[in-house]
């Protein structure tokens, strides 16, 4: 399906939304068929979010050919949707440089284009910040319409139900877009009550019931009674044959559902929409990976991608085969132990496959919970489940666990529970960017009372850790990377590490290296260069940051330098834990450099590029280690 670029006789002409309005139906048709290759053909080069994007290609056209975009305001819920949107925003020129290094971002990013109204990357926050748009708009005297694209999956979190209640209770001018591409709705039902909406709010009939209500309302004495007996018979009407009960329930209008590649009817339920007031929701439904039959069979695989062949969907051929990745590696070790152990439980949210836990919910359904995209709650109801007994592990991206923050402190730190964190994709993950790196997540865990926390090395260390933490007594945290582990052989039986004790794996007299998780290796690799120098450079893995071992001091006190390393931002990591170690001992004499990531949001990239920029690989240690070698104790 990959089309060269001279092909692209539509989307060329397509500098602007405005453009858009120059073509015909049958044009517009065409035009998608093109952004759909346009997408296929470079997802399949840079990787991205294939499925999500393929899904939403008529949506996008048909909100910007009926809107005035960027007077008018569009936000893309969580962005990994926004591949049309950007093409046709002025970024077609640039869309080839999609999530690489200086390229535009995968997400929409206000700082890259003015029709990128709210920076996005999280689910379920379109709603809250739309409604908000609104009331601002509405309080400076601005008349434009404000649209959130929310997927049905995002409806799951709580925030989202939170906008809803909120723009219900004030009435403010909002219109929701819901993409629905997984409900089930019998064709018949759908046909049917997409004709009733789009009729019923179609600007010959709200004036005609403008007209009757008016009429009715000027009856003496009865005139209200009246009235009162037509809404709730319009009411039960509605509800009754349309899925919109529960939205209607939020005193939002509901129209739909809307077939969602169907640019006619589309484009006819956003017109209907520009002369009503007040909350609307906009059902519309569907196909996930729409256009290409490899993401349409699967399209949870191909929701987020990394470079394949357009024919098979496959990986490009020639690629060597390599490690497990530490997902992979987590899975497969919950599998193990849940044979085991009848106690282990599994939660997630709306991510069994890229958190590893879908033969888990295969072999042990009645162990397994995945919440849906509701962090906040997967928390609370691990704790729940840690009450009676069992052992809940908990598994999340580290950018979503973020979320959870409260839930952590308040039910399950404070009564000290059980409940085991395994955070994955934790430090930088690479082209998702900034909303997505996990660099954070060592600085706001630490601070937590009751809360171990611990990284591993590499994936053998993985498995004993999770061993570690199911025997443990209260709340344990586990951070590992995103990506292939290294391959190292794995222990033919589990063992449980001493609590808070780090694993000197080089001695040196000159220097000592506190690294942590992905740093270990490249640290070892630097001090061996380092030896070939004749500098005597040691080498600690301290495995855990709460509590951090009290014989790094004694350590450190041997050599007179320390240089700390760990892929998480300086305030509060590693480094700090290290500093108030130090002071707490009493250690003064002792040259301390740390080497993290700064104060500041990390732009999107190859993960190897951004460790190099940052100095996390082993020639960033290497030159830190060298010039604090070179210095005087």
């Amino acid at each position: 399906m990959s089309n060269p670029e001279e092909e692209y006789r539509l989307l060329g002409r397509i500098d602007n939304p405005a453009d858009l309005k120059e073509l015909s139906l049958d044009q517009l048709e065409t035009l998608a068929d093109e952004i759909r290759q346009k997408i296929i053909d470079t997802v399949s080069k840079t990787g991205g979010h294939l499925a999500p994007n393929l899904g939403v290609v008529e949506l996008t056209i048909a909100l910007h050919y009926v809107f005035d975009t960027p007077k008018d305001t569009i936000i893309w819920d969580v962005g990994h949707q926004a591949y049309t949107h950007k093409l046709l925003t002025g970024r077609r020129d640039r869309f080839h440089t999609l999530r690489t290094y200086g390229g535009i971002s995968g997400f929409p990013k206000r700082s890259e284009s003015p029709y990128d109204t709210f920076d996005t990357g999280h689910s379920s926050t379109s709603i809250s910040a739309g409604l908000g748009i609104s009331t601002a708009k509405c309080f400076s005297g601005e008349k434009s319409k404000v649209i959130s694209v929310i997927g049905d999956g995002s409806m799951t979190a709580g925030m989202a139900f939170e906008g809803l209640n909120q723009a219900g209770h004030t009435g403010k001018d909002l219109i929701v877009v819901l993409n629905d591409n997984a409900m089930s709705i019998a064709p018949n039902v759908g046909a049917f009550s997409s004709f009733v909406s789009r009729k019923m709010t179609g600007k010959r009939f709200v004036n005609f019931r403008k007209e009757l209500e008016n009429f009715i309302k000027s009856f003496p004495g009865v005139g209200e009674n009246i009235m009162n007996l037509v809404r709730k018979s319009e009411d039960s009407f509605i509800t009754f044959f349309t899925p919109g009960m529960l939205f209607e329930a939020f005193k939002f209008k509901y129209i739909g559902p809307i077939k969602g590649h169907r640019l006619d009817l589309l484009m006819e339920a956003f017109n209907n929409t520009l002369h009503l007031e007040g909350p609307i929701l906009v059902h519309v439904l569907t196909v996930k990976g729409k256009g290409y039959e490899p993401a349409e069979k699967d399209p949870s695989h191909y929701h987020g991608v990394g470079a394949f062949d357009i024919p098979t969907g496959s990986p490009p051929k020639g690629r060597p085969t390599s490690p497990q990745s530490y997902t992979e590696v987590f899975g497969n070790t919950m599998v193990e132990l849940g044979g085991k152990n009848q106690k282990l439980f599994a939660v997630t949210a709306a991510m069994p496959e890229g958190t590893g836990l879908t033969e888990f919910s295969r072999l042990y359904p009645e162990r397994f919970v995945d919440v849906g995209i509701a962090e906040q709650h997967a928390v609370t109801f691990a704790a729940g489940v840690a009450t009676e007994g069992l052992r809940p592990v908990v598994a999340i991206y580290s950018t979503f666990l973020q979320r959870a923050f409260d839930q952590i402190v308040h039910d399950v730190c404070l009564p000290n529970l059980p409940v085991t964190f395994a955070i994955d994709r934790g430090g930088l993950v690479g082209e998702d960017g900034p909303t997505h790196h996990g660099h954070f997540d060592i600085t706001y865990l630490r601070s937590l009372p009751n809360m171990t926390l611990m990284a591993p090395k590499d994936e053998n260390e993985l498995r004993h850790m999770l061993y570690t933490a199911l025997s443990h007594p209260g709340p344990v945290a586990i951070r590992y990377p995103r990506g292939k582990a290294l391959g190292v052989p794995m222990d033919p039986k589990y063992q449980i590490l001493p609590v808070g004790r780090a694993e000197i794996l080089k001695e040196g007299k000159e220097l000592v290296i506190l690294a942590l998780g992905s740093t270990v290796y490249p640290a070892l690799e630097a001090a061996r260069a380092l030896e070939d120098e004749g500098l005597s450079v040691g080498v600690v893995n301290c495995r855990f940051v709460k509590p951090l071992d009290p014989r790094l001091g004694e350590i450190a006190a041997s050599t007179g330098r320390v240089l700390v390393v760990e892929e998480n931002i300086r305030q509060g990591g590693l480094g700090g834990a290290v500093l108030e170690l130090f002071n707490d001992l009493g250690i003064t004499d002792v040259r301390i450099r740390r080497l993290g990531l700064p104060d500041q949001f990390v732009e999107h990239g190859p993960l190897a590029t951004l460790k190099e920029k940052y100095g996390l690989d082993t020639s960033g240690i290497l030159k830190e280690a060298r010039d604090l070698c070179q210095g005087s104790p």
